[in-house]
C-alpha cells in the first residue's frame, strides 16, 4: 500500500487537517485488513470490487449508518483516484462504485426564542466562566463558525478596527466574518474578564478553560448541550445545531443564499442549500397567512 504518499498528498497538496487526514488513514487500514483476512490480498493492485461490495456488506452487518458507510468508501475512492494519478493502478476498482442512499433527515434549528432565553439567563452575569459561555453562545449564533474554528480562534483574529473576526476554515482556507455591534460589545466585555483573570497566561488564543487553558471539542459541547438542553425540547444540542440556527435564521429574515454560502464558508452552493427547508416553511407561512385566496386563513 502506497498510504503515506497519498496521506501526505492530502496534507501539503489538499491542505486537509491533521483530523481528517487521520480518518481517512483509518478508513483505508480498516478495508486493507479486511481483504488480507478474508482474501490474503495486501496490494492495492490486487483490489477487485467484488472485495469492496463484501466490505460494504461487513460494515452493514455492523450496524454502521449508510452515511458512515459512504465516508468510508469515499475514502478509498479518493485513494485509488490518487494510486491511478500516480500509475500504481491503471483502472480504480471503485470507478461504478454508486453511493448507498441516504434518508434525508431535517434537522429543526433552535426557535429564536430558544436562543433568545440561554441569551437573557447569561446576558446579566460578571463571572469569568459566565461570560465566556455567553462569548461562545454568541459567536456561534452571531457568526455560524464551526466548532473547530471558534476553538483556534486568536486573540489577533479579533480586529475592532474594521470590525471583523478572521476565521482559518477547512482546507486552511481564511475567510472574514463582520462583527455585528451586539457581538463586539459581548467581545470586549469578554476580553476585559479575561484580562483579568489570565493577564498572566502566554496564550494566542481567544477563549480558555476554566483553568486558563485552549479550549477541546467535548469542552464546547459540553458548555452548548447544558445550556440549551435546558431551554429546548429538541434531542440535538450540538454546537453544529447553533451553525444551523444561524444560517436558517439568516434566510427566514431575508438573508441571500450567496452571502450566507460566504459566511459559512461552504465551497459549494449545494452545500448552504440544506438550511433552506426551514426558510422554505417559513415562507409558507408568510404566504398562507397573507394571500387573499387561501380559505384556511383564520
Amino acid at each position: 500500500m502506497n498510504t503515506k504518499a497519498f496521506l501526505d498528498y492530502l496534507e501539503f497538496e489538499r491542505n486537509y487537517s491533521s483530523h481528517t487526514i487521520l480518518a481517512y488513514s483509518g478508513d483505508i487500514n480498516d478495508f486493507f485488513q479486511f481483504i488480507a483476512v478474508l482474501y490474503g490480498v495486501e496490494d492495492a493492485k490486487d483490489v477487485v470490487y467484488s472485495y469492496v461490495r463484501a466490505y460494504v456488506v461487513h460494515l452493514s452487518e455492523r450496524d454502521l449508518t449508510h452515511r458512515s458507510i459512504n465516508r468510508k468508501i469515499a475514502s478509498l475512492k479518493a485513494y485509488f483516484k490518487f494510486l491511478q494519478k500516480i500509475g500504481d493502478v491503471e483502472i480504480s476498482p471503485l470507478a461504478k462504485h454508486k453511493s448507498l442512499k441516504i434518508k434525508k433527515e431535517i434537522q429543526i434549528p433552535f426557535s429564536q426564542s430558544e436562543v433568545n432565553a440561554v441569551l437573557q439567563g447569561l446576558g446579566e452575569a460578571d463571572d469569568f466562566k459566565s461570560i465566556r459561555d455567553f462569548t461562545i453562545i454568541t459567536l456561534f449564533y452571531a457568526t455560524g463558525m464551526r466548532r473547530s474554528e471558534l476553538i483556534n480562534l486568536k486573540l489577533s483574529d479579533i480586529d475592532f478596527s474594521t470590525g471583523t473576526v478572521k476565521v482559518l476554515g477547512k482546507r486552511n482556507k481564511e475567510r472574514l466574518i463582520p462583527l455585528i455591534n451586539w457581538l463586539e460589545n459581548i467581545l470586549k466585555k469578554y476580553l476585559n474578564v479575561r484580562s483579568v483573570s489570565w493577564g498572566s497566561v502566554d496564550l494566542p488564543y481567544l477563549l480558555l478553560t476554566d483553568k486558563g487553558d485552549k479550549l477541546y471539542e467535548t469542552f464546547v459541547y459540553r458548555i452548548i448541550n447544558r445550556y440549551f438542553s435546558e431551554a429546548s425540547k429538541k434531542t440535538k444540542t450540538s454546537p453544529h445545531m447553533l451553525r444551523h440556527t444561524f444560517a436558517t435564521h439568516l434566510l427566514n429574515n431575508g438573508a441571500d443564499l450567496n452571502a450566507v454560502k460566504e459566511l459559512l464558508g461552504h465551497a459549494s452552493l449545494a452545500a448552504t442549500q440544506v438550511y433552506t427547508h426551514s426558510s422554505i416553511a417559513e415562507l409558507g407561512k408568510v404566504y398562507k397567512n397573507a394571500h387573499p385566496r387561501n380559505i384556511k386563513k383564520q
